[in-house]
C-alpha cells in the first residue's frame, strides 16, 4: 500500500463528501431559502452576544464587504436582523432571529452526528492518534492562509 496515495486520495474525497452531505443533510425543506454557505454564516453569528460584520468576516476568513449581499439575503430571508449600537451610530449588530437560531441548531446537530460518528469507531488510545494528526492538517492550512 502506498501511504503517500492513500492518505491524500482520502483527503481529496473527505473535503468534498464531507461538502456534499452536509449540503444534503442541513438544506432540507425548511431551510431551502437558504444555502450552504448561507448556513455557515449562521454559524459564524452564532447563538451568543451580538456579532459585527467585521468580526464575522474574520471568522470565516472573508472581507465585510464580500459578507454584504449575503448579509442583506439572510435579513430579507428573516434569519438574521441588524441593530445599530446605542452607544455608537457607526456600529452595527448582527444577530440571528429564532428562525436563525434554528437553523444554526440544525447545522449544529449535523456536526455534532458527524464528530460522534468518528469518535465512536475509535478505541479510546486511537484518539490522542486523530487529534494529532487533525491538529496537524488544521496548522498546514493556516500556515497556508498566513504566507498567502
Amino acid at each position: 500500500m502506498d501511504a503517500y496515495k492513500t492518505i491524500n486520495d482520502i483527503l481529496v474525497h473527505l473535503f468534498h463528501e464531507i461538502w456534499e452531505s452536509e449540503e444534503e443533510a442541513i438544506i432540507t425543506e425548511e431551510f431551502r431559502d437558504i444555502s450552504n454557505n448561507d448556513m455557515h454564516i449562521i454559524e459564524a453569528i452564532g447563538l451568543g452576544e451580538d456579532s459585527t460584520m467585521s468580526v464575522i468576516a474574520k471568522k470565516l476568513g472573508i472581507t465585510a464587504g464580500s459578507l454584504t449581499t449575503s448579509m442583506n439575503s439572510l435579513v430579507k430571508k428573516r434569519y438574521v436582523v441588524r441593530r445599530r449600537s446605542e452607544q455608537d451610530r457607526r456600529v452595527v449588530y448582527i444577530s440571528l432571529t429564532e428562525k436563525g437560531r434554528k437553523a444554526y441548531r440544525h447545522h449544529e446537530e449535523f456536526h455534532r452526528q458527524m464528530t460522534n460518528a468518528v469518535i465512536e469507531s475509535l478505541e479510546e488510545e486511537e484518539i490522542p492518534v486523530l487529534l494529532k494528526t487533525l491538529d496537524s492538517l488544521s496548522a498546514f492550512f493556516r500556515n497556508r492562509k498566513k504566507d498567502a
